[in-house]
């Protein structure tokens, strides 16, 4: 049986696969980039896929990424 992912995790892969950056996720969400960074990495470890490509500063939503997020959106 799996876990469902934490929702503040769920909530802050919304935001940044909307969004397209960690930094404005953060200030929608009220949580600081590090929050938000940290609940994303552990989502991806939790589901054992890549939802984004970091590249230097920047971050770029994955194909699974698109897919997953727009399942969450609806969820949410």
């Amino acid at each position: 049986m799996s876990r469902v992912p934490p929702l503040n995790a769920l909530r802050c892969f919304e935001a940044v696969a909307r969004l397209g950056s960690v930094t404005r996720a953060a200030n929608e969400l009220h949580l600081t980039h590090a929050a938000v960074s940290q609940q994303v990495k552990g989502l991806e470890h939790q589901l054992g896929m890549v939802l984004f490509e970091r590249q230097g500063r920047g971050i770029e939503v994955t194909g699974d990424g698109r897919v997953y997020a727009e399942q969450v959106r609806q969820l949410l």
